[in-house]
């Protein structure tokens, strides 16, 4: 059964679109499920200032991305990575406590969740993608 936060989560679609004048863009997909993520991104001066997504994914990555494309907002490229390395070990390391800043990634990023990892890093690791490839 899917948790009602994932599902709450993933209901608030206020980045999703385009942005036509992106700084940054990536578009991955998982091998595993076919699910898609594009993510368009405007950074200035080391900091990501809009974030928009489109997906054709499960509710899964669909919270994660709406999470993170709220979160990364107004953050600099190097908090936002040492976000996303955090992520990514929380599954290994069985830490399951981000930062402050991130703290609402602890409701979906967990244990109970393993099984839907990919799904769940697929927007993190499309963010970061996008910001090592410069649309300009």
């Amino acid at each position: 059964m899917i948790d009602k936060e994932i599902i709450k989560i993933a209901s608030n679609t206020e980045n999703h679109g385009m942005i036509p004048d992106h700084t940054h863009f990536s578009k991955l997909k998982n091998s595993i499920c076919g699910d898609q993520m594009k993510i368009y991104l405007i950074v200035k001066n080391d900091k990501i200032t809009n974030f928009k997504y489109e997906c054709e994914s499960c509710i899964y990555c669909q919270a994660s991305v709406s999470l993170l494309s709220r979160s990364a907002k107004n953050k600099s490229i190097e908090k936002v990575k040492i976000f996303a390395e955090q992520a990514k070990n929380c599954f290994e390391k069985n830490t399951k406590s981000f930062d402050k800043e991130w703290k609402e990634f602890d409701k979906i990023i967990t244990k109970n969740n393993v099984s839907r990892k990919e799904c769940l890093l697929l927007p993190i690791n499309t963010m970061l993608d996008a910001l090592n490839n410069k649309s300009l």
